[in-house]
């Protein structure tokens, strides 16, 4: 949400010091008495109560109006439908497919960033390049700094002909120049493009979405809309494809894109075997679009933990070698939305530490006692297990409200409070 500051004109800020000016040199100044000074103070005071007590009731009132909350019951895809969208994902150029996952090295999603990368590389059915807009270490929000593989210039060198697929996660900024210009270069050369969560926006910045089907995260859908009047949305699909362009809904449809795509590369029996992995039985584009948007329980819960300022706290986890950044990634990102704590990691050393798929990431913290609080330990568990473990402890420490938001956030169907 943009902040507007409403500021006086230089003209009218300068005449008004004037004439103050003058008052005070020209005349004497005048002390007001006890009662009228009290009265003044009164008169404030009265109102401020008023602004507040209007305020909250304003808040009040909004939240009566927000929809409660939904549980989630997708309808099955048709197999026909289920069928295009592997077929659309078909590799456009190479036998062994090139995909990149592209981000701005100031603030990329931290799960759209990891996740598709560690699954994908985990099939070894294409080669994953992490690139970013510049060279230097990625910072993802809302957690972990990671160190990609290749800037935009490096990669353009090294593959001139561009990639099959292009991964775009959600992004601070919808019109990085050097992102849309890129993402446009890649399109006209065949890649595919897809955008996960947000990064739909990104897409459609772009221009890629005119005149297409799409989707996005549930927060953003409004504002995609509005912004693409020829772009038609599909409800109730985490996945959709148009031509060379793909969308997804939430964060956590990156991990059926990422199955989705193996099947498409790969066949089904790899998909089958990534996807026992990983620990996910299903990943078909089946999606529940009206459990998800902001709700009361949502809504009250997020004022309420954002009001206990005082309750902070900071969870570590620790990095160590051959590590399993999806589900570092899931375990940081969840801990990061609860509105009551943030994930860091750390390490011995401040070098970046390598996971099994060769993703790097940096730590947050050097320190030689780096056990991890409250917090799933990455390698110990498969990513499925990692979100639905990490979205309980969430709710076992900060109650199942919180859990509940973070999974609102996350896309990811979980009960309601």
């Amino acid at each position: 949400m943009d902040d507007y500051a409403h500021r006086p004109r230089h003209g009218c800020f300068c005449s008004n010091y004037v004439i103050s000016a003058r008052l005070s040199f020209d005349y004497p100044e005048v002390k007001p008495r006890s009662g009228e000074m009290m009265m003044k103070w009164s008169i404030v005071l009265s109102g401020l109560v008023g602004v507040v007590l209007a305020a909250i009731a304003g808040f009040g009132i909004w939240v009566a109006m927000l929809p409660p909350a939904v549980v989630a019951a997708p309808a099955p895809v048709p197999a026909e439908e289920t069928a295009a969208i592997v077929e659309a994902l078909r590799p456009p150029k190479r036998e062994r497919p090139l995909i990149t996952v592209i981000g701005i090295n100031d603030a990329t999603e931290t799960t759209d960033y990891l996740m598709p990368t560690g699954i994908l590389r985990r099939a070894d059915v294409a080669d994953v390049v992490l690139v970013a807009t510049e060279a230097g270490p990625v910072e993802l929000y809302p957690a972990l700094t990671v160190m990609p593989d290749m800037s935009v210039a490096q990669f353009d060198a090294t593959h001139p002909e561009g990639a099959d697929y292009v991964i775009v996660p959600a992004m601070s900024r919808d019109n990085d120049p050097a992102i849309m210009a890129w993402l446009a270069a890649q399109a006209g050369k065949g890649s595919t493009v897809i955008g996960v969560c947000a990064g739909a926006k990104v897409v459609a910045a772009t221009g890629l979405l005119e005149n297409r089907r799409g989707t996005t995260h549930w927060f953003f859908l409004d504002a995609l809309r509005r912004e693409n009047p020829t772009m038609t949305y599909v409800p109730d699909r985490r996945i959709v494809a148009d031509g060379n362009v793909v969308t997804t809904t939430g964060i956590s449809a990156s991990i059926p894109m990422a199955l989705t795509l193996v099947e498409a590369i790969a066949g089904r029996p790899r998909a089958e075997a990534v996807a026992a992995d990983i620990g996910f039985e299903s990943w078909n584009a089946a999606h529940d679009s009206d459990a998800f948007s902001l709700t009361r329980p949502f809504a009250t819960t997020v004022m309420a933990n954002l009001a206990a300022f005082w309750q902070r706290e900071e969870h570590s986890l620790a990095l160590e070698p051959q590590f399993d950044a999806v589900s570092l990634a899931i375990a940081a990102d969840a801990w990061s939305r609860t509105y009551r704590s943030r994930a860091l990691t750390v390490a011995p050393s401040a070098d970046a530490v390598t996971d099994r798929d060769g993703i790097r990431i940096l730590p947050d913290r050097v320190s030689s006692t780096n056990a991890p609080t409250a917090m799933l330990a990455p390698g110990s568990t498969t990513p499925a297990a990692a979100l639905e473990g990490t979205l309980e402890e969430i709710s076992s420490r900060y109650g199942p409200a919180t859990a509940y938001v973070v999974a609102m956030q996350l896309e990811y169907p979980w009960p309601m409070p």
